[in-house]
């Protein structure tokens, strides 16, 4: 849903806040709650909110998400990152808008008593790192870096190490074609009752992957105002779809 709404935007910016958790005061009845005791005998006493606390994930997210949800229509959030992406509006540029959207944000910051970290903000940029990944005007492109550590790793031994290597390249799937076929030798190696032994064909699913991987496209952010259409099938072991639509009238 983040990187849906930004389809169509021209100018972005990224605001990273500061601390996050530190940001929310614990409730006063909860302080004796957070106490710890060190080898001196004394007790420390948390006054906002620590991490590790069983419900802290889900309060900050939920404060991050309520706060600025006025302006989620071109300021959505994600825990404790706030994107801005702005077009032109009339006879107002794309980059009026966008100043007109971050003193928007910035005053919602400011009654919420909400900061940033400057030096992991990004401001009115044609392109921002977004949930692992790079967003421009109607295009996302994957993290280089992520690519580099996948088509780098090298023959897993084990099937721990081959977990580990599925986990970074499944979080990339969406950019590799029929990715569920390519991987279906590798996932056989991890049922419960397969025996460890990496044969040709499993090597070359390994291969297949890495190289759909390096030549990976740019996807395009869709359009919400024109129709789509999906073309579905399904196989043994993968379901797969299509969405397409018409660019252009013409």
């Amino acid at each position: 849903m983040v990187l849906d709404s930004m389809s169509g935007s021209f100018i972005y910016s990224a605001i990273d806040l500061t601390d996050g958790f530190y940001q929310i005061l614990m409730r006063e009845s909860d302080i004796p709650l957070t106490a710890v005791s060190t080898p001196s005998g004394m007790l420390w006493e948390w006054l906002v909110m620590p991490q590790g606390l069983k419900n802290a994930l889900a309060t900050f997210n939920r404060m991050v998400s309520h706060v600025p949800r006025q302006l989620r229509d071109f300021a959505p959030s994600y825990f404790d990152d706030i994107f801005v992406h702005s077009r032109a509006e009339g006879d107002l540029s794309a980059v009026e808008v966008h100043l007109r959207h971050l003193r928007q944000v910035f005053q919602v910051m400011r009654e919420n008593k909400l900061y940033a970290n400057l030096k992991k903000c990004v401001f009115c940029a044609p392109e921002i790192p977004v949930l692992g990944c790079y967003v421009s005007k109607n295009a996302v492109r994957a993290d280089p870096e992520k690519f580099s550590s996948i088509c780098s790793w090298p023959t897993p031994t084990s099937p721990t190490e081959l977990r580990q290597w599925l986990g970074l390249a499944n979080y990339l799937h969406k950019y590799t074609k029929d990715y569920a076929g390519l991987i279906q030798p590798l996932s056989s190696l991890l049922k419960n009752d397969a025996t460890w032994l990496w044969r040709p064909e499993h090597q070359a699913a390994f291969d297949s992957v890495k190289k759909s991987l390096a030549s990976a496209p740019i996807l395009m952010l869709p359009d919400g105002s024109k129709p789509f259409h999906v073309v579905c099938n399904a196989s043994d072991f993968a379901i797969g779809y299509s969405t397409t639509k018409v660019a252009s009238e013409s």
